[in-house]
């Protein structure tokens, strides 16, 4: 059974950065497109960032030029850097990576279906 397991949470001040990696194990599979998504108290989750084939990259427009989602898909790591963060940053950080097909549409690296494997979640805070 694949685990992602998310690390590098914590808590900092506005305009710090972190940096989270996701880490897959129980399983090999490649990683055909890697996602992160997040999610606070009483709120829906949401997609931050993602990455599919052929280096199709997708943001949230609320962390666009903020954040940058990279990773090594032999390896099912992938990392999400983020920059200048603010308050509104904190919540729990989800991992999702995709082992089935390739997916070359950015727009499809908003759905949570696209993923197949998912962490756990890591918190971020972002004090003002």
């Amino acid at each position: 059974q694949v685990l992602l397991v998310e690390s590098g949470g914590g808590l900092v001040q506005a305009g710090g950065s972190l940096r989270l990696s996701c880490a897959a194990s129980g399983g090999t599979f490649y990683s055909h497109a890697m996602g992160w998504f997040r999610q606070t108290p009483g709120k829906e989750r949401e997609f931050v960032a993602g990455s599919g084939s052929g280096g199709t990259t997708n943001y949230a427009d609320s962390v666009k030029g903020r954040f940058t989602i990279s990773g090594d898909s032999a390896k099912n790591t992938a990392y999400l850097q983020m920059n200048s963060l603010k308050p509104e940053d904190t919540a729990v950080y989800y991992c999702a990576q995709r082992g089935r097909g390739r997916i070359y549409l950015s727009a499809t690296l908003r759905a949570e279906n696209t993923y197949d494997y998912w962490g756990q979640g890591t918190q971020v805070t972002v004090s003002s």
